[in-house]
């Protein structure tokens, strides 16, 4: 789970820096901005969670990891699929995405209470 979580960082980046030079170089910097914004942002934290993930065994983590790659992929498409497909992706995929990273992020919010105290 944790190389997955690492292997999505990395496209999540690559996608995020894709979609932000499409909107300095003429693309439509009304859906690409957002999108390259979410997924720069979450990149990180899916690189956090997986490296940190590989020294921890905390289910939760690696979930929310997964639940903040879904939301984020997912919103991003949403956002550009307009531009790329002439419609939206489907009715509903933004705001599933965004909840997909709230609930993510909460479970981030628990797995850091059930994480081990290292005293």
């Amino acid at each position: 789970m944790n190389r997955l979580l690492v292997v999505l960082s990395g496209l999540a980046g690559a996608v995020g820096v894709a979609f932000a030079a499409a909107a300095a170089h003429g693309g439509d910097a009304a859906a690409h901005g957002p999108a390259s914004q979410i997924l720069l942002f979450h990149a990180s934290a899916l690189l956090a969670l997986g490296l940190y993930g590989a020294g921890v065994r905390s289910g939760v983590l690696g979930t929310a990891g997964l639940v903040i790659a879904f939301g984020a992929f997912l919103f991003a498409a949403a956002v550009v699929a307009p531009h790329y497909l002439g419609q939206r992706l489907f009715p509903m995929a933004a705001p599933i995405g965004g909840t997909a990273l709230m609930l993510g992020w909460a479970l981030v919010l628990a797995g850091g209470f059930l994480l081990p105290r290292r005293d």
